[in-house]
């Protein structure tokens, strides 16, 4: 399916929405925008994989960053695109396509922009750290990931939200000894033994720091349970999958140790790590664009890649179309609205100076 940079952003969002780019594939997707950029001659354009990278090279004394992930979760019977005149729905929408129908207007239409921009458009973002398009353009051109600020299109309400929480996955492991079912007093039932491990996340008690006048809340869930061997047979293993997410004045590693401590007497593996980012709203290219869009700033509590950034040194900030809370529901939509405003707000800042 094509991609037509001339028609209305709406539309272009559709456009993107209906074509299927489920993490992993996402080449249908990325051909579509690289063969919708190539004609631009003022986009320096460069592909590495399924990431797709289209920058301005005007020379001026700062470079932005727009980006935006082109893939989404799995279909959960929420295709194709629905337009009510009000809100537009379906897999994608919110997260984070119409950001990305944004970002691909903005590269077509700005052509001499009073900042140089890069703008990013890439794979796997809602999955492991490891396949992220950032995190291996970070390793093979690092000089693509180069700017002074940074801004993720991901859903925000259409506001400005700073930083975001780190997030952390572990297995915690409970053994226990086989035994026929009909002689269970003959084994230990593994799965029982999960009953403690629930227990603990049950009286789980959240921190909430204030961090740059900004409120975060931690969480700390089980998102998987796995066990069992057969109907007639006592499991010797069972395995609780609990992710945490921490504000982003905690690091990685304290974030680990909190969660062993909080798990002390269990045996405790980390899967899955990524670190937070605090809001740098101090930095002068954040305040410059926060006084150009107005409105609250509000802290990010789900993650982004504006951790990325932040650990290259470049301030970042969410900034997109869509509720965050709808993000990977069936239900998932964006308003018309938001995507109006958001496009507007970046083309007022980015402006056109020829």
């Amino acid at each position: 399916m094509s991609l037509d940079l001339n028609a209305d952003t709406v539309t272009l969002t559709e456009q993107l929405v209906n074509i299927e780019s489920v993490s992993h594939d996402e080449q249908a997707i990325a051909d579509a925008i690289e063969a919708a950029l190539s004609p631009l001659r003022h986009l320096e354009l460069t592909r590495r994989g399924n990431t797709i990278v289209a920058r301005t090279a005007l020379g001026r004394p700062e470079r932005v960053v727009i980006a935006g992930h082109i893939d989404t979760v799995p279909l959960n019977d929420n295709l194709p695109a629905r337009n009510d005149g009000t809100h537009l729905h379906g897999l994608g929408t919110c997260d984070m396509k119409g950001g990305v129908a944004i970002a691909l207007k903005l590269a077509q239409d700005l052509v001499r922009p009073n900042r140089d921009i890069t703008f990013l458009f890439y794979e796997c973002e809602e999955i492991e750290a490891e396949h992220n398009g950032l995190s291996k353009l970070v390793v093979s051109d690092p000089d693509l990931m180069a700017a002074d600020f940074a801004i993720l299109m991901e859903p925000s309400n259409a506001g400005v939200e700073a930083g975001c929480q780190g997030t952390l996955r572990v297995d915690v492991r409970l053994t226990g000894e086989r035994a026929h079912s009909a002689r269970s007093w003959r084994g230990v039932n593994a799965i029982h033994r999960a009953a403690a491990v629930l227990t603990r996340l049950a009286e789980y008690d959240a921190r909430r720091p204030v961090i740059d006048g900004l409120e975060y809340h931690e969480g700390l869930n089980a998102v998987f349970i796995s066990g069992g061997v057969a109907g007639n047979v006592l499991p010797d293993e069972c395995v609780v999958t609990v992710n945490h997410r921490f504000a982003p004045d905690r690091s990685e590693a304290e974030a680990e140790a909190f969660v062993r401590e909080f798990f002390d007497g269990f045996e405790v593996a980390v899967s899955d790590s990524a670190p937070g980012a605090l809001p740098g709203l101090d930095k002068p290219a954040a305040k410059d664009f926060l006084a150009a869009v107005g409105g609250q700033v509000n802290p990010k509590f789900g993650w982004t890649d504006v951790a990325r950034f932040t650990g290259l040194g470049i301030p970042a900030v969410n900034f997109g179309p869509g509720d965050p809370m709808l993000a990977h529901k069936q239900e998932e939509f964006v308003p018309l609205e938001h995507i109006a405003r958001c496009e507007r707000q970046l083309r007022a800042w980015l402006g056109e100076d020829r």
